[in-house]
């Protein structure tokens, strides 16, 4: 499967905000947009004064929330095709399902320490989901499942340092830190999606 390999810290200078993808790296001095909080780039610092166009106000957005989750284009509309056939909402339905993929989950849940570092522990068939391996990130997990770490695996230690990170986990979820296993209460409401992205402007870009 294809996957970005270039720097994520470019990503977050583009947006021009934290999008949180290096874990624990982007609360530090370390983060380079807190250098050059600026896209990249030889015209980076003219784009700050410029006044963006409705159509890439809604690009950008579209691409932040890509960005954060971890997802391709081709990925992320077919997520949002699905989500525009579900009853209710369709940014809000669209946002539920970013939120519930398996890799998303678990680094609610505090297990791990970024989207990147959940999908490989997920790849290598480190969780599974009520009993069974699950070794695709993007399962859509479901109230009612189980989540269990797999017992004697050599990433322990990368969980449990993981597990420090945390301060709380969202209501919909349930954890147990020590025996790292989780359960899935519910899915979440839009107030409990706490990622800075404004789902209607990606509804507008997609319904041109």
């Amino acid at each position: 499967m294809a996957r970005y390999t270039g720097p994520v810290c470019r990503l977050c200078r583009r947006e021009k905000m934290k999008l949180f993808l290096k874990g624990p790296k982007c609360d530090s001095m370390k983060c380079p947009i807190e250098r050059r909080p600026y896209p990249p780039g030889e015209h980076g610092r003219t784009q700050l004064r410029r006044k963006d166009s409705e159509y890439l106000v809604q690009l950008r957005e579209k691409q932040k929330a890509r960005r954060i989750y971890g997802l391709f284009e081709k990925q992320f509309r077919n997520l949002y095709k699905e989500a525009n056939r579900q009853k209710g909402v369709t940014g809000e339905n669209l946002l539920r399902m970013l939120e519930t993929r398996l890799d998303n989950v678990l680094v609610r849940l505090g297990f791990a320490a970024s989207r990147r570092q959940a999908r490989q522990l997920v790849r290598h068939g480190h969780w599974s989901v009520n009993g069974r391996r699950v070794d695709i990130p993007s399962y859509q997990v479901r109230p009612g499942e189980v989540l269990a770490f797999k017992v004697g695996s050599g990433a322990e230690t990368v969980v449990r340092d993981s597990t420090e990170l945390i301060s709380s986990v969202p209501a919909w979820l349930e954890a147990d830190h020590d025996s790292l296993t989780a359960k899935v209460l519910r899915l979440p409401d839009r107030d409990e999606i706490v990622t800075p992205v404004q789902e209607q402007l990606i509804v507008e870009l997609y319904s041109k």
